[in-house]
């Protein structure tokens, strides 16, 4: 019996463990990034894995924000709500409405409340970050352990995502020690970008109903680090990918948090992240113009021809045509590419890049667009459509990322059938296998060092193995199309792969948290 009285089901033959996540997005429902995929995958593929290993869905709680996508028609709605403590009103306290209904194979709890989260934006607008975040997402983690509180099971595993789920690290241990649903439950901090970290000085504090020197996770004398916090008072911490795990573990790349994840040891761990197969297959992507497997690569040429021709480019061109997609965010490495551009361009390959974001970074992709229509597209949206026809039908994928916590992009590009040009560092390191340093067992091409000069080099040595290719007899031989059956064989499913990792480290979590209660008297 844990203390409070609650059975510990995960001790109990038969009985699997019950898990709750906390993130601030989740596909198809709010996505910013790479986050919205994971929460989605993940909460998708533990609901997948055979009986008696997860107990029922996992509850994803989400903000509600303005414009969040509709259930579908005939979705099962349930409502409650809950009353959450609240340092913004007079009485201390706010009846917030939890909006329930089972999805995609997990169960999305959203956390509705109007004044904290319809607004134009997630996060911020121009001007920054909104000035009361502490307080939006100090609200939706109180919320969520409340709405646990209120199903009166108990919880195995709460699994934070960035950020926007540190409060609830805070919040378990100074305002829920007790309480016989949460206090015992165990918590998994999962870090998708370092870059983030919910900074929130002393005047703030009081948004999340704290004080300068409570001493709680992740405060120093300035403030708390919502990051620091999760990290700090969660049973275990893991990042999305071994390599960008020990990369964390430096000055360079830890993002002054180097020292806090040092000093986790062995409970900060890397579980490089999957794909859902499932959702990215171009056998079945109704989005292509034509099906395409390993084993029969014709539809692919069918999709480049409609790719080009789509952004007004010249289909029956053989010349290499290089696909880019992303966040235009320095840590991506748009500018790379925009500095390659000309010699590449020079050298016959052809750009489709899609992305949005900083404006300084889109700038020299307007101007190369608007002055070679014909060899430079540029797609400044999120679309969904595109992001696929472009991962099918360009010849090669580049990511030249600064750091890279995992990426999806390279593994959707290689389902896709699509040789992926990568940095090597972080998850991207993992996950791509140089042709060039391995002939005949690569996956794609890695250059060393985050410069245009590398990218174009790189670049090179995939339109040379291409060339070679075309220029065979019997091209379904050659050795680029070895390279991309290769590619497409490799297995990212989250199901096989990355679940029953985080399945391990559940119960890992769950052994450290056991341990570090005290135990409940006769």
């Amino acid at each position: 019996v844990r203390p409070g009285g609650c059975p510990a089901r995960t001790t109990m033959p038969g009985m699997g463990i019950r898990i709750a996540m906390l993130a601030a997005e989740c596909e198809p429902w709010a996505k910013t990034g790479g986050l919205a995929d994971v929460v989605d995958a993940l909460a998708r593929a533990l609901g997948r894995l055979p009986a008696g290993v997860v107990d029922g869905p996992v509850d994803v709680f989400l903000p509600r924000y303005r414009g969040l996508a509709e259930f579908p028609d005939g979705t099962e709605v349930v409502e409650s709500v809950v009353r959450v403590p609240d340092p913004r009103r007079p009485a201390g306290v706010s009846d917030i409405r939890i909006v329930s209904a089972e999805v995609n194979g997990y169960r999305l709890r959203l956390v509705d409340h109007p004044a904290a989260y319809d607004r134009a934006a997630f996060y911020g607008d121009a001007g920054g970050d909104y000035a009361d975040n502490a307080w939006r997402f100090g609200l939706y983690c109180r919320a969520a352990l409340e709405a646990l509180r209120a199903d009166g099971r108990p919880v195995d595993v709460i699994h934070l995502h960035d950020w926007q789920a540190g409060p609830a690290a805070i919040f378990r241990d100074l305002r829920y020690a007790d309480d016989p649903v949460i206090g015992p439950a165990a918590m998994v901090m999962t870090l998708h970008n370092l870059a983030y970290h919910g900074w929130t000085g002393n005047p703030a504090l009081s948004q999340l109903g704290l004080r300068p020197g409570d001493g709680v996770p992740g405060q120093n004398a300035d403030g708390v680090d919502l990051l620091a916090a999760g990290i700090e008072g969660a049973d275990l911490v893991n990042t999305v990918s071994p390599g960008y795990a020990a990369e964390a573990l430096t000055p360079a790349f830890g993002m002054g948090l180097d020292g806090v994840l040092r000093s986790l040891g062995d409970r900060f761990i890397g579980i490089l992240n999957g794909l859902d197969t499932t959702v990215w297959d171009p056998a079945t992507d109704e989005v292509l113009a034509a099906p395409f497997t390993a084993d029969a690569l014709d539809g692919k040429a069918r999709c480049r021809a409609d790719l080009l021709a789509r952004n007004g480019m010249d289909p029956a061109d053989d010349g290499p045509v290089l696909g880019m997609i992303g966040r235009l965010d320095p840590q991506k490495g748009f500018d790379l590419l925009a500095d390659a551009a000309p010699t590449l361009l020079g050298r016959g390959w052809r750009l489709i890049v899609q992305g949005s974001g900083h404006p300084e970074l889109a700038d020299p992709f307007r101007a190369l667009a608007h002055a070679e229509p014909s060899r430079v597209a540029f797609v400044e949206r999120f679309d969904r459509a595109m992001a696929r026809r472009i991962y099918a039908g360009a010849d090669a994928f580049a990511m030249p990322s600064r750091f890279e916590p995992c990426g999806q992009g390279q593994m959707i590009a290689l389902r896709y059938g699509t040789p992926p040009i990568v940095h090597r560092t972080g998850g991207l390191a993992d996950t791509v296998v140089d042709e060039t340093q391995a002939p005949g067992a690569g996956t794609g091409f890695v250059f060393e060092e985050a410069t245009a000069a590398a990218l174009i080099e790189a670049c090179e040595r995939a339109a040379a193995l291409r060339a070679d290719g075309l220029a065979t007899t019997d091209r379904t031989t050659s050795a680029w199309s070895s390279l991309i059956r290769r590619g497409m064989a490799v297995d990212f499913d989250w199901v096989t792969g990355s679940a029953p990792r985080y399945v391990e480290a559940y119960q890992r979590a769950i052994a450290l948290r056991t341990a570090s209660r005290p135990a409940t008297r006769p």
